[in-house]
């Protein structure tokens, strides 16, 4: 990364930026998104049962993975600050927190995921189907907390096109495997859905293997020597980390999570509300790729500049990305809206998934403007490193605002498990205008104390 002085340099530095980011988030989400997809053709019960684990496993996973993503506005100030001596000290005690989170992660599934689906009531085959699955991702915990970290510490160092790389190899590899293992071909095991979740594993093990290969051999990571000369675990490097790290990790969690607990809501509706509620979740969530791969740009791109005292750029880059967000959000409007049919054929043949999943869809097409200003506009929060108050504003709009909002849609009024996804729409709603309004804030009091 370099200093850009004008708004068309910003503008193609964003670009570069965040292109390679939405390559490789979108090729990451694809581990995810062929799993629902691949088993939506093996079976219903199936593919609400990698629903209803994937709702346990996503927002659990997610939230932890996102205390890592600290590392990404600490080595991209100290980059902007030119303290590099200070990088790989940092990056390790972060692979140190992630072995130990993976591990935490595994515990809680171990001893708790049953008695958490018993809670629910499902039908045996469907709750069957969602334990397999995550004990089966949960192999691959280890390579996947240790990969987010050093794909933090890549992205810091503004060479996103080598996790863009990386990631372009996890879709293929994770489809063949789901290949192998949902339908059994080749003389493998036909597992079903929890097949979909040992192929996510099996990809997770291999990306980590091929970013430390790169790492230890390519420029401009050699430099840095991150997997030699191991220290001893530091607490004030843990407590660094967590600092930053833990209400980003929170802020995530409540997002993400409740989706989530809407998925768990509906499960009283039955296999078929829950089918149909995947299937525009998960298209949903690729597009979301894009908004969040903005985020993330802005959170390296405005730390850098917060690094090195240039807060008028850092003001810049920030509203910058929300700008672009809100560009593309009508184009992914427009996709679920006019094309809801054609995605909800794509996952199934079911005349009555299809018919329920068309109606989520047209609620998706509702929020796709609020996302696309919460999510970058958070990302250039944490480019700040202003990480507490945003995670409060997160936990109001979504579980104090939202989640109830759509419990009286749902079952107060007509809507009935749509009024749920009404609810997401008045959350992220919410969400978007009190960090929009926090981010106002922050840069006020940036600009006020650098002028006196």
């Amino acid at each position: 990364m370099h200093e850009t002085r004008t708004k068309k340099e910003k503008v193609l530095m964003l670009i570069k930026i965040v292109f390679p980011i939405l390559v490789t988030q979108v090729a990451m989400y694809l581990v995810t998104f062929f799993d629902i997809y691949m088993t939506s053709r093996y079976g219903t019960e199936d593919l609400a049962g990698v629903s209803i684990g994937s709702s346990f496993w996503v927002p659990v996973y997610i939230g932890l993975a996102g205390i890592l993503m600290s590392i990404t506005p600490i080595v991209a100030q100290l980059m902007g600050a030119k303290k590099k001596e200070q990088v790989k000290q940092a990056v390790q005690q972060g692979i140190y927190l992630a072995v130990l989170l993976a591990a935490i992660v595994f515990t809680f599934f171990y001893f708790g995921l049953d008695s958490l689906l018993a809670l629910m009531n499902l039908e045996p085959e469907v709750a069957d189907v969602a334990s397999r699955y995550i004990f089966a991702m949960s192999v691959g915990l280890v390579p996947l907390f240790v990969y987010m970290t050093l794909r933090s510490y890549i992205d810091a160092l503004g060479a996103t096109r080598v996790t863009m790389v990386i990631s372009l190899l996890s879709a293929p590899i994770n489809i063949f495997f789901n290949y192998l293992l949902i339908f059994g071909n080749f003389g493998f095991p036909e597992l079903g859905g929890a097949g979909a979740g040992l192929a996510s594993a099996i990809t997770y093990w291999l990306i980590l293997a091929i970013a430390t290969w790169i790492i230890q051999t390519r420029n401009p990571f050699t430099s840095y020597r991150i997997f030699r000369n191991w220290p001893k675990l530091s607490l004030s490097r843990w407590i660094e980390i967590s600092r930053i790290g833990v209400p980003i990790g929170i802020s995530i969690f409540v997002e993400t999570s409740i989706f989530s607990a809407v998925t768990f809501l509906l499960a009283v509706y039955g296999t078929v509300t829950i089918a149909a509620h995947q299937i525009a979740l998960n298209f949903t969530s690729l597009l979301y790729m894009l908004p969040l791969s903005i985020s993330m740009g802005a959170t390296i791109l405005v730390g850098y500049e917060v690094g090195a005292k240039r807060f008028h750029d850092a003001r810049q880059y920030s509203w910058l990305s929300v700008g672009t967000a809100i560009v593309f959000s009508f184009l992914s409007a427009c996709v679920l809206f006019f094309m809801r049919a054609e995605i909800a054929t794509l996952y199934s043949s079911d005349p009555v998934v299809i018919k329920m999943a068309i109606q989520f869809l047209l609620f998706a097409a509702l929020f796709q403007l609020s996302d696309a200003i919460q999510a970058p506009v958070q990302g250039a929060l944490r480019g700040y490193k202003d990480v507490n108050i945003t995670f409060v504003m997160a936990l109001i709009s979504y579980w104090v605002i939202g989640l109830p909002s759509g419990y009286v849609f749902a079952n107060f009024t007509d809507f009935g498990p749509f009024g749920y996804w009404i609810g997401l729409i008045v959350g992220l709603t919410a969400g978007a205008i009190t960090l929009s309004v926090r981010l106002l804030i922050i840069q006020k009091k940036i600009a006020s104390q650098f002028v006196s």
